[in-house]
């Protein structure tokens, strides 16, 4: 039987580290490759090889894994996307073939993989809630915090501008600023603030 070809891409050194010694324990996968960023990934991808499965993360600096994964899926329609991720909540994807959580048990991810690979179907961990993507979920989701960071964002204010005015770190500004591009599933501050404005967010 030929073997599983994995990619993992994250940004957590530790977590690329733990999974790559979880799969060097097995006869079934190969990984070829490890990238820190999408960007390094897509290089990486054009170079080698192509996998069978594609481990990502969602919350990665300067490309979000959906933009990444969109890419991947439209250049490469037969790879596989397992997404490994911290967050609980799911938004409905189509170009998404798998969904876990970042400390979900190595049988999980195997289980998972196998479902995904082998038998052609999609694995989402029971743990995850799966919300459609619509405006209005994707308002309820947003914190009271975030929404008064994206009325502070239209406004101009920069981040650290944003963190003097309520009384926070500019670290924390810039995590709410991240996951709140991933939750609305925008790419930078002008889709940001175009997604606000129909959600009533900013008037």
């Amino acid at each position: 039987m030929n073997k599983i070809k994995i990619a993992i891409v994250d940004d957590h050194k530790m977590f690329t580290d733990g999974l790559r010694s979880v799969f060097m324990e097995s006869n079934i996968y190969e990984i070829l490759f490890v990238a820190n960023n999408a960007q390094e990934a897509l290089i990486a991808l054009s170079k080698n090889d192509l996998p069978d499965l594609i481990i990502s993360d969602i919350s990665m600096p300067e490309m979000n894994g959906f933009e990444f994964i969109k890419i991947v899926k439209e250049t490469y329609s037969e790879i596989k996307v397992l997404v490994i991720s911290m967050f609980d909540t799911f938004y409905s994807n189509d170009q998404i073939d798998g969904y876990l959580l970042k400390d979900a048990s190595t049988e999980t991810i195997f289980e998972a993989i196998q479902s995904i690979v082998i038998n052609n179907k999609k694995y989402f961990s029971p743990e995850v809630k799966i919300v459609k993507i619509d405006t209005e979920n994707q308002k309820n989701i947003l914190t009271s915090r975030e929404k008064e960071i994206i009325q502070l964002i239209a406004q101009e204010y920069t981040s650290d501008e944003i963190a003097e005015k309520l009384f926070l770190s500019k670290l924390t500004v810039e995590t709410h600023r991240k996951n709140i591009l991933i939750k609305l599933q925008v790419k930078n501050v002008a889709g940001l603030i175009k997604k606000a404005i129909i959600m009533g967010i900013v008037k």
